[in-house]
């Protein structure tokens, strides 16, 4: 060979490898430098993991601290069935068989022992289990949500092809349904779907975290150790104004309600008069927070707040208010009656008694829809239509709930020859129970209307208060001169002698208004449907808690005195026997206990219903002593005193006491 053809041959040998050098350096920098983003996502899908750590999310309390909704950790377990089908073998307690046979013929199937092992140790049904592993395609799901104690055994079992998932579950002490909702599970996330859980979701979800693993050739994964590792922070903390005890006890008297009178539902109150806070607010028929199966659209809806009404007689406190002020009308002043019947133009508003003369005092004691109506046309348009909407009727109250209906009060011009006289008695006029109960509260708290609340205060997860609730003064409707002559001259003589005259609730001192309301009923009043309600507070002198209960389309009888008060009556009596607070609250502030304990003789409560300990309080508290046989904790079944029968001082009341203790027991 010459040098001619050596040197030719040289060349593109020379050539090629300068070729092959050149296309080295290309696809390093297109790795290395290009498209480098790209190439780092692959490698670290291969050996880096991000995990989401979801954070907990924040509890709900009552006003006393104690939890109505919280987060638990619980466990999943899931499990690939080709995955165990094609697994060495190993024992119930996952421990390797050294089956030869097998490993020479590759014939493993640890369906069987991963069904066994999981029924053995959780309680479930093997069957199920092998019918779940046996599916061809997709994941096996073993069992959701259970507890990490009953789970840890299996969670360190390391069973090939069976995995386990973290997960957070909503549980709740099962009170004020509507009002607190429920969350959404999916999966390891949860947000709230319903009530206060949604309402206030961005508090109480918190921060999720994330984690950064690496995995070396084993597999073996561990935290990386230049990744940034974010802590999850956990959801704020909401405390309501709510009292666990008096929820539970207004929600079982509302439940008895609707039994006793078939009624279609029932709702009920509790507020503060002085400060606004709602300590109970409860609706029938309700459903079971931690079984969605019992949530229903029906059953879901909050009517303390969702839903209007024409409030009947309730209502006849505007009336009473502006007469006072604007007509100077006194309780003993004679107004005619019209002999229960009175003609309005083609028209006739009625009453359920014949009155004629009578006095003011009286005609609202005993409910005369004639006198409202005069009394109303009097007053005017322009000033009725004021006290109304100062009453705050027609507005949302300001309690902040989601849903909340503001009522329905039409504007003077569109305002027609009935709607002032029937807007008297309680009729052509849209309210929601909480605007009837403020209404109340306010003539309760000397005239001057408060706006209500529910939200005590939101604090972080390091203990700093982030919102809080507070008393609010919102207007004075009226002087406090007027609002204790109402108080004394015509809610207190309704208890005392007029529609709403109970023993009991003259024990304790109480004030207020019966309402029987007509309820259109598929576009007609001809239907009978009523709404029965009575609205009052106590203790009447110096007036502290205010309560409403409403009972809808009740069926065995409709008059507010038979439906409605009595159902008040079981309230408030079971909420000063079970509150520390309350009593503590009325016997500093309330000048009639003095009065109370001067009286020689008591009227018997009505006690069956109730539990053993709150019947011994209440009757202790009437200065009364009970002699029980039974289980303590079970309800009273019988006593051998009639309610409403006036015993001395001290006397022994004996009750029987069931001996199944209740399901649903206050915390």
């Amino acid at each position: 060979m010459n040098d001619q053809e050596f040197g030719k041959r040289l060349a593109v040998v020379v050539c090629a490898f300068s070729l092959f050098i050149v296309a080295i350096i290309g696809m390093l920098l297109n790795i290395q430098v290009i498209h480098v983003k790209k190439y780092k996502q692959k490698a670290a899908q291969q050996y880096e993991r991000v995990v989401t750590e979801v954070a907990q999310r924040g509890v709900i309390l009552d006003r006393r601290s104690r939890v109505l909704a919280e987060s638990i950790e619980s466990i999943s377990f899931y499990a690939d069935p080709s995955i165990i089908r094609n697994t060495p073998l190993f024992d119930e307690h996952g421990k390797p068989v050294n089956d030869k046979k097998s490993r020479e013929q590759k014939t493993y199937d640890n369906t069987g022992t991963v069904a066994t092992l999981f029924a053995k140790h959780l309680g479930v049904n093997k069957q199920v289990l092998l019918k779940e592993l046996k599916r061809r395609k997709g994941i096996a799901v073993l069992c959701r949500k259970i507890p990490v104690v009953k789970a840890l055994a299996l969670m360190q079992a390391k069973i090939d092809g069976v995995w386990f998932d973290k997960e957070q579950q909503r549980s709740y002490l099962n009170v004020a349904a509507q009002l607190i909702g429920f969350t959404g599970n999916e999966k390891s996330k949860i947000d709230g779907s319903s009530g206060l859980e949604l309402q206030l979701n961005k508090e109480l979800k918190g921060i999720d975290g994330t984690r950064n693993f690496q995995r070396n050739a084993t597999g073996v994964r561990y935290p990386a150790p230049d990744a940034q590792q974010q802590d999850a922070v956990k959801g704020d903390a909401v405390q309501l104004t709510l009292d666990g005890d008096i929820q539970s006890i207004v929600e079982d008297e509302l439940t008895k309600a609707v039994a006793t009178f078939r009624a279609d539902a029932a709702t009920s109150i509790v507020m503060d008069v002085r400060t606004g806070e709602i300590l109970a607010m409860a609706n029938n028929p309700a459903f079971d927070l931690n079984n969605r199966s019992t949530w229903s659209k029906e059953n879901s809806r909050n009517r303390a707040v969702t839903e209007m009404y024409e409030p009947g007689s309730t209502f006849k406190l505007v009336m009473a208010a502006a007469a006072t002020e604007v007509l100077n009308r006194k309780a003993e002043d004679v107004v005619f009656g019209y002999n229960g019947v009175m003609p309005f133009y083609k028209l006739k508003i009625t009453d359920h008694e014949p009155y004629g003369y009578i006095t003011f005092r009286q005609a609202i004691m005993h409910s005369s829809n004639i006198v409202a109506a005069t009394t109303a046309m009097r007053v005017g348009r322009e000033k009725f239509s004021a006290y109304t909407r100062n009453f705050g009727f027609g507005r949302k109250t300001g309690i902040g709930l989601v849903g909340e209906a503001r009522g329905i009060v039409r504007p003077l011009a569109q305002w027609d020859m009935t709607t002032l006289p029937w807007m008297g008695y309680g009729y052509q006029v849209m309210t929601t129970p909480l605007q009837i109960l403020q209404a109340y509260a306010t003539i309760a708290n000397d005239g001057e209307r408060m706006r209500p609340y529910i939200i005590k205060k939101i604090t972080d997860a390091k203990g700093q208060v982030v919102r809080e609730g507070a008393p609010e003064k919102v207007q004075r409707v009226v002087s406090v001169a007027t609002a204790r002559y109402l108080n004394k001259e015509y809610f207190k003589a309704v208890v005392d002698s007029g529609t709403a005259n109970n023993d009991l609730l003259i024990r304790m001192n109480v004030a207020g208004k019966t309402g029987t309301a007509r309820r259109a009923a598929g576009g007609s009043y001809a239907n009978r449907s009523y709404v029965s309600s009575f609205v009052g507070y106590f203790p009447a002198a110096t007036p502290r808690y205010a309560i409403i209960v409403l009972v809808e389309n009740p069926k065995t009888a409709y008059y507010a005195a038979t439906v409605a008060v009595p159902v008040f009556a079981g309230i408030a009596s079971r909420m000063i026997a079970c509150s520390e607070e309350m009593q503590k609250n009325l016997s500093i502030r309330s000048p009639e206990q003095g009065v109370i304990d001067s009286v020689s003789t008591v009227t018997v409560p009505e006690l069956r219903g109730l539990k053993g300990p709150d019947a011994q309080r209440l009757l202790k508290w009437l200065s009364l002593e009970m002699e029980y046989s039974g289980d303590f904790d079970g309800v009273v079944v019988r006593q051998n005193i009639l309610p409403g029968s006036k015993v001395e001082k001290k006397r022994v009341i004996a009750v029987m006491l069931s001996l199944k203790k209740m399901n649903r027991t206050p915390s």
